[in-house]
This record gives C-alpha cells, sequence and structure tokens, in this order.
C-alpha cells in the first residue's frame, strides 16, 4: 500500500509540474517561436515554385535563413536592455512578436514573379525577428525554470514548436490550394496573435542579479563567466561533449531519407510514414522525456536516452539487411523520431542548465549555435562515407560516432549526481502576469 501512495504521489509530482501557468506559457510561446520559421524556407519555396520561379533563385533563397546561425551576435542586447513594459523578457517577446506579425503580414504585399529582391528583403526581416523571439523565448525558459522543471519546459516549448511546423508547413500548402498564397500569409500573420496573448498573461522571471551594466559586460562577461563557474579544461570538455552527444541521431537522420529510396520504399511511403507516424512520434517522445526528467533529474535521462539514441541506429541496420519491408520501416521511423524527441527534451534541457540567468539570452544562444554549426560540419561528408562503406556499415558506424560522448558521461554528467558539472541552480522563480 506504501509504494502505491508513493507512486500516486509521485505521478502527481510530475502532473503538478505540467499544469503551472508557466508551462502553458512556454507552450503557446512555443507555438509562436515555431510559426515564422518555415515562411522563409519550404513554405516560401512552394510559393516560388508556384509562381515560377526558376530553381537556382529558389535555392539561393536559403541565404534569407542566415539570421538563425548569427542570433547569438545581437542577443547580448536582449540580456542588457530591459524594455519599458512587461519586463526583461517578455518585453522583448512583445516587440519581436508584434514585428513579426506586421512582417509576415506584409508578405501579402509582394508578388514572387514580379518583385523578388522585395519579397528576399521582407523574409530576411522575418528571419531576424524570428530568430530574436527564438534567442528570448530560449532565455525565458531558463530564467523561469527550476532544475527538475527544466525537461518538462523543454518538452513543452519543442511540442508548441512542432505543432507550429505542422500549421505552416502542412496546413498552409493545403490552404494554398483553395486561396492565393497571399491570403494564406495574411491568415498565418494573425497566428502570431497567439503568441501576444501569451506572453501578455504569462509569468515574468525574477532576476535575483542584476543585468549587464554595460555592452561589454554583456557581450564579454557570458564567456568569462562560463569558464571561471566551469574551469578552462572543464569548459572546453563540455563544448565537445555539447558537439558529440547528438551526432548519432543526426548522422543516421541526415542520410536516412536518401538510403529509404534508394533500398526500394516510394516517395509516398516514406513521406507519410515519415510526416504522420514520425510527427506523432516526436512529440510522444519529447513529452515521454519531459516526464522522465521530471521524474529522475536530468543527469540520469542523458545516460539512459544516449544509449537508446545509439541503439535506435540498428534498425536501419535492419533493413539495410532485410530490404523494403513497409512493416519495418515503420518501426524504423517510431524509434528514430521517439529518440528524436527524448534526445532533443533532455539535451534542450542540459544546455539550459548550463546557462546563467543572468546572461541566459547570450549563453543559450552560443551554445546552441555552436552545437549547430559544429553538427552540420562534421555530418557533411555523410553521404561519402555512406557511398565508400555501403549502407550497413555506415549504419554501424553511427554507432561509434556516438562513443565520445559516452565515455565523457561519468565526468560530465555523473549518474548520481543532482546536476550536471557546471550547471547552474535554477530557482525558477516567477512574477504571475
Amino acid at each position: 500500500m506504501t509504494d502505491d501512495n508513493n507512486r500516486e504521489g509521485y505521478l502527481a509530482q510530475i502532473a503538478g509540474v505540467f499544469r503551472q501557468q508557466k508551462m502553458a506559457a512556454i507552450l503557446f510561446l512555443g507555438f509562436a517561436s515555431g510559426l515564422p520559421f518555415y515562411l522563409t524556407n519550404r513554405t516560401l519555396q512552394a510559393w516560388m515554385t508556384v509562381e515560377k520561379v526558376d530553381l537556382a533563385t529558389i535555392g539561393m533563397f536559403s541565404l534569407v535563413s542566415l539570421p538563425y546561425s548569427l542570433k547569438f551576435l545581437w542577443a547580448p542586447v536582449m540580456d542588457r536592455y530591459i524594455p519599458p513594459m512587461l519586463g526583461r523578457r517578455r518585453g522583448w517577446l512583445l516587440i519581436t512578436q508584434i514585428a513579426l506579425l506586421l512582417t509576415i503580414a506584409a508578405m501579402s504585399l509582394h508578388d514572387p514573379a514580379r518583385g523578388l529582391r522585395l519579397l528576399a528583403f521582407n523574409a530576411i526581416l522575418i528571419a531576424f525577428f524570428s530568430a530574436s523571439q527564438d534567442v528570448v523565448f530560449d532565455a525565458y525558459r531558463v530564467d523561469a525554470l527550476s532544475e527538475r522543471e527544466l525537461g518538462a519546459g523543454a518538452a513543452i516549448g519543442v511540442l508548441g514548436y512542432r505543432i507550429a511546423l505542422l500549421v505552416t508547413g502542412s496546413v498552409a500548402l493545403v490552404l494554398a490550394d483553395r486561396i492565393p498564397w497571399p491570403t494564406v500569409y495574411l491568415l498565418i500573420s494573425l497566428l502570431m496573435g497567439i503568441g501576444i496573448l501569451a506572453t501578455l498573461r504569462a509569468p515574468e522571471p525574477v532576476l535575483d542579479t542584476a543585468p549587464p551594466h554595460s555592452m561589454r559586460e554583456a557581450v564579454v562577461e557570458p564567456f568569462l563567466e562560463f569558464f571561471r563557474r566551469t574551469g578552462g579544461v572543464w569548459g572546453i570538455t563540455i563544448l565537445l561533449f555539447i558537439i558529440f552527444y547528438q551526432l548519432p541521431d543526426r548522422f543516421g537522420q541526415n542520410m536516412a531519407t536518401p538510403f529509404l529510396l534508394q533500398t526500394g520504399f516510394t516517395q509516398t511511403e516514406v513521406g507519410a510514414i515519415q510526416g504522420g507516424i514520425g510527427l506523432f512520434a516526436t512529440i510522444a517522445g519529447v513529452l515521454a522525456g519531459g516526464a522522465v526528467i521530471a521524474a529522475i533529474g536530468i543527469n540520469r535521462c542523458v545516460w539512459i536516452f544516449a544509449v537508446f539514441q545509439i541503439l535506435s541506429n540498428l534498425v536501419y541496420y535492419w533493413i539495410a539487411n532485410v530490404g523494403p519491408i513497409r512493416s519495418v520501416l515503420v518501426i524504423a521511423i517510431i524509434l528514430e523520431n521517439v529518440s528524436g524527441g527524448l534526445v532533443t527534451a533532455v539535451f534542450v534541457a542540459y544546455l539550459m542548465s548550463l546557462c546563467s540567468r543572468r546572461f541566459s539570452a547570450t549563453q543559450f544562444a552560443l551554445l546552441s549555435s555552436l552545437m549547430a554549426a559544429a553538427r552540420d560540419i562534421i555530418v557533411a561528408p555523410a553521404g561519402r562515407i555512406a557511398e565508400i562503406t555501403g549502407w550497413p556499415t555506415y549504419f554501424l558506424l553511427t554507432l561509434v560516432v556516438g562513443l565520445p560522448a559516452l565515455l565523457l558521461l561519468p565526468w560530465l554528467v555523473p549518474w548520481g549526481g543532482e546536476r550536471p558539472r557546471g550547471a547552474v541552480e535554477h530557482s525558477g522563480v516567477v512574477v504571475e502576469g
């Protein structure tokens, strides 16, 4: 009976984490964060294709997304200055969201067949304000969540983000078959109102220390504070761990579609299973990850999900040996996406744990940019490796690239530790909005 009572109390405690007002705010702010992302790449590409814009020009439009890679450059501004309304985090959220509503709506005034330069400028503005909103949203989660809430907050934010991608990546295309593309963009711009309302109702994180006193301090001190806290050698080791941790998942995902098509699956099979079952599997993985992190903490989840991530690639090795069997494909997509959801939840939580609340915008932007840039560079030769080794050997190699992160786990994320090495204490104190 006592065990049952303890179990019920544990579950009630986890459920209580998810039921907080700030979690609801993070869900809707995550939606607002994800809404603009496809509007400057995948969705815009579809519109330009319908308008008969040449493929070379469409390809060059990928450059408008550059602000997402450079957001760390202006993140210190959002740590240093406090807007005159709503506080340091909600104030900047409101500014970027209003700017996004206006710039997304302005896309309805363009014609890709006649005015590409103005269209590109408008798209760059959307990407800039979207990347800026991401900076503040990430900082909001760091500042508003306690240590036990980091996993749940990461999961809820990713859930909102994924729902927004579904709206702009799928629903928008369905609407475009029935109404003109400019009207589609105008309607999507109104959805930014969800983020604005969430910002107005969200609790504001309490900053227990003063923000940076100057721009120099806002730019330089995040680096110095991180290495003072972690130590020089351990700081560099942590940065390497950030690069290594998700490599098995990225190597597997990067070549999954070419592999499946070459194996004999049709584009319809791959698209339907990845887009349908895969999406829900990712959401399930993210939510499960948040719940498990809330139950057993970040450290143990980093270990468990790392192993699960590596082993999930064995299903592709299985396909490489048995050929195009649809049931095996379904299993592979489910495992890959559940694994990706789990790893995303725990790794976002891990990155948040490493950020000081005083410099959370800058530090999270730097850590996430480092992870993304280094990952893309390291994974770039994946296709050539697959050509040389063949598919079965390639997917076995994806297991090997996960070993460096596993070897670092005992020192950086000890199994029995309360928090990762170098992590900051997070109180999660907020003032109701």
